[in-house]
């Protein structure tokens, strides 16, 4: 009789992944998990102390995934750099919508009690500056813009994930492109939008 497959944390962790895109988080859990492997739920906790410890690494490699998708979507569509962050984040509440609104929505890791607090999420200042160099503004300003195009965003795609509005691609990026025209143009009057 051949040895039974080990079970790994990659397995474990596709395995989530595929349970949360069909049918969200909320369906993961040590019985349902080893139903998809095949397996009994010990290997799950051979893996991990507790299903906490599984969702924090999930959320780390559903975030990884999230970051595959955008890199994905920058090389596959013809937009200016500018676009990408926000049309890829409208995309994927539109595509996966259960992983959007675990990362995005139920287990968003982001406390504003100040606008400006979105800067203290790691990465975000690193990407405010990128779209300061990209738009021709002041690096503060920039972060301003970035902040306002953000919000804007964030609230096309949770109306998306939620369905409560439904936009074709090309709806989304005519939307975005005249809001971040209205905003650069405030502070580079001259600024044009350019793929």
């Amino acid at each position: 009789m051949p040895p039974k497959a080990k079970i790994t944390k990659d397995m474990i962790m596709n395995t989530v992944l595929e349970i949360t895109r069909k049918t969200g988080f909320e369906a993961v859990n040590a019985r349902s998990i080893a139903n998809k492997l095949q397996c009994s739920t010990r290997p799950i906790f051979t893996c991990y102390k507790n299903m906490d410890e599984l969702k924090n690494e999930f959320l780390e490699f559903a975030f990884d995934y999230y970051n595959k998708y955008v890199a994905d979507y920058s090389n596959s569509v013809n937009i200016s750099s500018v676009l990408v962050l926000p049309l890829s984040y409208i995309e994927f509440a539109r595509e996966e919508i259960h992983l959007f609104k675990l990362l995005f929505i139920n287990d968003m890791d982001l406390n504003m009690e100040e606008p400006m607090d979105f800067y203290k999420e790691i990465g975000n200042e690193e990407k405010a500056r990128i779209f300061s160099d990209a738009i021709g503004v002041e690096f503060e300003r920039a972060k301003v813009i970035f902040l306002d195009l953000f919000l804007y965003t964030h609230g096309i795609a949770v109306l998306t994930a939620t369905e409560k509005m439904s936009l074709d691609r090309n709806s989304a990026e005519k939307m975005m492109t005249n809001m971040l025209s209205a905003l650069v143009k405030q502070e580079n009057p001259n600024w044009n939008l350019s793929v």
